[in-house]
């Protein structure tokens, strides 16, 4: 039986590598005659850059120095293949960087994604596919467009500090970000725009350390900021508003405001690391994240894939640290069945401690129920 295993991450416990490393342990153990093939995804969040390496073998990949969402010094990497560059926001901007007490989006930056997208325009990148997910940030893409010379500005034509609290008193920005004609694509399967009940703020601010009054706080700077960045040459109308704008903490937003495009970001690896030649292949595909849930179903890379393996017609079983979406709705689009960590260990700290140790013990026992 040939069996293609491509999961995401499990967010803050295991890789996408070693989550498929792992199951695909335990089923070896079972059935050690059968093919299992390994491809680890990412939809543009954490791992990106990985995915899309081991995806490119000819591509080459620069180290870049840069820092994380609160100044510090860390390393990132640009992955460049021709004239294209990938580059993974979460390196710089990414909330795995920072403790639990340091994560505030009132104050984070993300300024040091603009030292990658500069290092692929120097090595000659025409064009810079930036990977957008996991972000610290809700800074609207201020700390971008300052690193890329183009700082916002107080009514005083003073430099703002960095975060998204103090963009409510942006007037206007420094100069025009000067990336030397390279075009900018946004890779994210997050379709919230900027603002409102379903922007930026309100749904993934809690989840970076905002409390209910810094949610208003920030959705109304972003509000003001959001009119600044129509200022810029080329920046569509109704900005705010755009599918893909809200990603990452409304880094999406500065990127089309910059004249650049969203693309799904799950669908980009599908197409570059070939994932549709090998499900045709297969004769069962596994995949999973750490919360199986209703974002899930809105184009994750689990949406993604069972998506595909639908459409060829091949059964499609998720393995998750936790399963939260109804059967019918994860039928729809395409799974055939769902595993949890949690349901195994019959906890969520176990579940989060021991998850190697869970992921094999699902493979062993997926191995012999498919068997049949």
């Amino acid at each position: 039986m040939r069996v293609l295993v491509c999961p995401d991450k499990f967010a803050g416990t295991i890789s996408a590598p070693d989550v498929a490393s792992a199951f695909a342990e335990g089923w070896r153990e079972r059935r050690p005659a059968d093919e299992l093939v390994l491809r680890p995804l990412s939809d543009g969040g954490p791992g990106f850059a990985a995915v899309l390496a081991a995806a490119l073998p000819g591509a080459l990949t620069l180290a870049v120095a840069t820092s994380d969402p609160l100044g510090r010094p860390v390393e990132g990497h640009v992955l460049l293949d021709g004239e294209t560059a990938y580059v993974e926001s979460a390196e710089a901007c990414g909330l795995h960087l920072l403790a639990e007490s340091e994560r505030d989006p009132k104050h984070t930056t993300s300024f040091g994604l603009g030292p990658l997208v500069l290092a692929a325009v120097e090595a000659g990148a025409r064009e810079v596919v930036i990977g957008l997910g996991g972000s610290a940030t809700n800074d609207g893409g201020a700390g971008l467009l300052a690193a890329l010379g183009a700082a916002p500005l107080d009514a005083a034509g003073y430099a703002l500090p960095y975060g998204g609290a103090a963009l409510a008193a942006c007037a206007s920005l420094g100069d025009v970000p000067r990336l030397r004609g390279a075009r900018l694509v946004a890779a994210t399967d997050v379709d919230s725009p900027l603002l409102g009940l379903h922007g930026a703020s309100a749904v993934f601010g809690p989840q970076k350390g905002a409390s209910r009054e810094d949610v208003f706080l920030l959705d109304s700077a972003l509000t003001r900021f959001a009119e600044v960045l129509e200022t810029i040459p080329g920046c569509p109308s109704g900005l705010a508003a755009r599918p893909g704008a809200g990603a990452a903490g409304g880094l999406g937003a500065a990127i089309l405001a910059l004249g650049g495009r969203v693309e799904s970001g799950i669908g980009l690896v599908r197409r570059l690391t070939r994932l549709d030649g090998e499900l045709e292949r297969s004769y069962l595909v596994v995949t999973g994240e750490g919360s199986f849930d209703e974002q899930s179903l809105r184009g994750k890379v689990v949406a993604g894939v069972a998506n595909a393996a639908r459409d060829l017609g091949v059964p499609c079983v998720v393995v998750a640290g936790r399963v939260d979406a109804g059967r019918r709705e994860a039928a729809a689009i395409g799974v055939t069945e769902a595993h949890s960590l949690v349901e195994h260990f019959g906890s969520v700290p176990k579940a989060m401690a021991q998850p190697a140790d869970g992921l094999r013990e699902l493979g062993r026992r997926m191995a012999q129920q498919w068997s049949r």
